[in-house]
């Protein structure tokens, strides 16, 4: 399944099954306790297929699946490729951190120009944050091809 955007770091997909959820969540469970490649949670209707925790990386990716009962005879399964949630969330609490640095530096920036002092130093400190998310967008995309394999 091709994506869409290539600027997703957390691709998602969308497939409508001509079964139930509830055969198909049971083919999950015999799943879980046959396979050895990968280790498979199931929560309600939620899948989850990560590595084994020996195999694990920093950057290893997971797939939640959940499957959700459209009628008697189809379900939709909705799924998401990403990072660890852990990894997610501090990665996004990262980026809202210098989103925040680059405002209030930003207004320290236009006080300081308003008021006829010196704002080098505060603009520099801007454009360090702009850097600054780069270097997290492009971690981002080299820790996804890095998850790829």
């Amino acid at each position: 399944m091709p994506i869409s955007n290539e600027i997703v770091l957390r691709p998602r997909f969308k497939i409508e099954l001509d079964h139930d959820n509830t055969s198909v969540l049971k083919t999950f469970e015999a799943a879980k306790a046959s396979c050895e490649t990968y280790k498979i949670v199931r929560v309600d209707d939620h899948i989850f297929i990560r590595l084994p925790t020996h195999h694990q990386q920093f950057w290893s990716p997971q797939l939640h699946l959940e499957i959700n009962e459209t009628d008697s005879q189809t379900s939709m399964l909705h799924g998401l490729f990403g990072p660890n949630p852990t990894v997610w969330t501090m990665f996004m609490f990262l980026h809202f951190l210098v989103a925040g640095l680059f405002i209030a530096f930003g207004i320290w920036t236009y006080t300081n120009w308003t008021l006829k002092s010196p704002y080098a130093i505060q603009f520099g400190l801007m454009l360090l944050m702009v850097a600054a998310w780069f270097v997290l967008y492009f971690a981002g995309r080299f820790g996804r091809a890095k998850g790829k394999a």
